[in-house]
Order: C-alpha cells, then sequence, then structure tokens
C-alpha cells in the first residue's frame, strides 16, 4: 500500500493528519466508504465500491453523504494548517472518477470557530445509549440551524407533538419494512455488534442497550442479540430533539453536500455537548421516504433524522489507518 506524500504545499505528515481526522466521519453501520488519492497539486475523494451496503443502501445515498461528512472533515483540517481548499464535487454519472476534489485556493486565517470544530472531529460519537431527560435548550438547536444554513442545507426541528408522532409513526412503519427483509438482516447482522477487533463496524462496546417495548424512539438493536437487556436501568428518554436535515435539491451532488452539512451539524452539536444518533429507517425504505417528504410539507429533499440530547460518554467506533485508504499514486 502506498503511503502518504506531500500536497498542497503541506508536508506528508500534515497531509496524513487531515486524512486521518477525514476518515473519523460517521458512516451506516461505521463502513468507512471512502479512499482517497493524495497528488502534488490536490486530494480526491473517492467511494470505495467494496463498501457498498446494497441492501440497506441501494441506491448508494448514505454513502454520498457519509463521503460529504468525510470531506467537510478534510476541509476544515487543511484549513486549519494554513490552506484554503478549493473544493469541486463531481457528479457519479461522470464515471468512476473521484465525488470531489481540493485544491490549494489560497492562505487561510486562522479561526477559533473552526478550530473548535477540528477539536470536535476526534471527540464526535455516534451515541446510541439514552439521553438525559433535559430539553435541549432553543438556542442550542438555533446553532444547529445556523450551521446546517452554512453549508446550503435546511434542518427541520420537530416542535409539535404533532410533527413528532407523524415522525414516531413513519420510523415504526419503516423499521418494520426492514424487519420483513431477509437481505437487510443479513446485511446488519455482518456490520454490528462484533467483538473481534475489526477496524470498521459497530462493536459491541459501541452498540448502546437493546431496545425495549416501551422505547419511543430507539428500536434497532445494534448487539445483533448479544447486548443484554434493560432488566433494570435507564430506559431511554421519550423526548428527544429531533431534527430532519434536508436538502434543497435531489441527486447526488445534493447528498455529497447534504453530508458536509450534516458533519458540521454534529461537530456544532457536540462543541455544544450534545449527543447524537441517528434514526436511518424512514430515510432507507423509498416509500417512507417519499411519506417523509410529503409530511414535512416541503418541496425539500429528507437526507437525515437526527436524535439529539444530553448523553453520556461512548468509546469510539474503530478505525482503518490511512494507508489502508490511499489509492495507488499515479502521475498528475
Amino acid at each position: 500500500m502506498d503511503e502518504v506524500r506531500s500536497a498542497l504545499g503541506l508536508t506528508a505528515a500534515e497531509i496524513g493528519e487531515a486524512l486521518r481526522l477525514a476518515s473519523l466521519a460517521p458512516s451506516v453501520h461505521n463502513s468507512q466508504p471512502w479512499r482517497f488519492a493524495v497528488l502534488r497539486d490536490r486530494v480526491e475523494l473517492h467511494a470505495d465500491p467494496g463498501r457498498r451496503l446494497p441492501a440497506t443502501d441501494p441506491g448508494d445515498r448514505e454513502l454520498r453523504l457519509a463521503c460529504g461528512a468525510a470531506l467537510f472533515n478534510l476541509r476544515i483540517a487543511l484549513e486549519e494548517a494554513g490552506v484554503r481548499p478549493l473544493t469541486t464535487l463531481v457528479p457519479t454519472g461522470a464515471g468512476s472518477g473521484p465525488l470531489a476534489v481540493v485544491r490549494h485556493g489560497g492562505r487561510s486565517r486562522p479561526s477559533p470557530q473552526r478550530a473548535r470544530l477540528l477539536r470536535a472531529i476526534p471527540a464526535r460519537r455516534t451515541n446510541r445509549r439514552p439521553f438525559a431527560d433535559v430539553a435541549v435548550p432553543s438556542g442550542h438547536a438555533a446553532e444547529l440551524v445556523r450551521a446546517t444554513e452554512a453549508e446550503r442545507a435546511w434542518l427541520h426541528v420537530l416542535s409539535t407533538k404533532e410533527d413528532r408522532a407523524t415522525l414516531r409513526r413513519l420510523v415504526v412503519q419503516a423499521h418494520r419494512a426492514q424487519l420483513d427483509d431477509p437481505a437487510f438482516l443479513t446485511e446488519f447482522a455482518a456490520w454490528t455488534g462484533s467483538v473481534d477487533g475489526r477496524q470498521d463496524g459497530v462493536p459491541l462496546r459501541s452498540a448502546g442497550p437493546r431496545p425495549e417495548p416501551q422505547d419511543e424512539w430507539v428500536l434497532r438493536d445494534f448487539t445483533s442479540g448479544k447486548g443484554a437487556e434493560r432488566t433494570t436501568g435507564k430506559d431511554f428518554e421519550s423526548e428527544p430533539l429531533v431534527v430532519v436535515l434536508c436538502s434543497f435539491h435531489e441527486g447526488d451532488l445534493a447528498e455529497m453536500q447534504a453530508g458536509q452539512a450534516l458533519q458540521r451539524l454534529l461537530l456544532t452539536a457536540t462543541v455544544l455537548g450534545l449527543s447524537a444518533s441517528f434514526l436511518s429507517q424512514p430515510i432507507e425504505v423509498p416509500r417512507v421516504r417519499s411519506e417523509l417528504r410529503h409530511a414535512l410539507g416541503t418541496t425539500l429533499t429528507p437526507q437525515a433524522v437526527l436524535r439529539l440530547g444530553f448523553g453520556s460518554p461512548v468509546p469510539a467506533t474503530p478505525r482503518r489507518p490511512v494507508t489502508e485508504l490511499l489509492l495507488p499514486q499515479r502521475i498528475p
């Protein structure tokens, strides 16, 4: 496997650190579906087709969201290293090339806000455990909205009981549809509840507790049946902050853009002391996703559903080393 090389006027060590931070982005079942090509004048972000999830994500929508999140991490890491990234998104219909290309767009200036987001990258976790029964302040929610808007996306905050009841119904509907799909169940089991020291997937230590019938929002068992049921201990909170991140357009470029907005939102939440987890079912089942769009009463496109609140610390999920993410070097 190739080693990291210098690029964009940065040293190999600086590029390697930027790629390491990029690789800490969230992805479905921690599949880490990205690879990077490092050339002297650019860094390319590619999808890793070997890490597709055809049963869960047949259209690669969530794959592109994950790659967009990795791209956001790469952007702010390069900015903190002194390079203003000039980023070009590439339609996937263009062939088997990159999803995004990052070039040198000049020198960047220090930014306290960006530095806070950068520090939040390794601290961010998907938290599948119960949150505290403490309301998220309206000011925090407003900051999350602004973070999403900064990346040209929209955050729909479900503020009424009627909206929340509708979404809850759609989550349950989609969850049941996936439970009736043998291919989904096989794929889900292959990526979750692992105990064998893998560098990907959702290990048992990060899976959270097994859901119970009284839980309102958290339905998936990421322990793959290996975790202990909560015969004692705390139930999941009944009133988390639930939000739907939407793009203004459909298509692969919109999904890459939404992935960047998603990561800025998640890092902003981390800075605010909030935890987040995904309610992915209504996004992953096409007919339910269409119902969700209609229920929101908007022409916008739902891309991710999140549960947010004040959670307890959780361990990091494993990551592949940067050297395994590099595509073979080629002449620029």
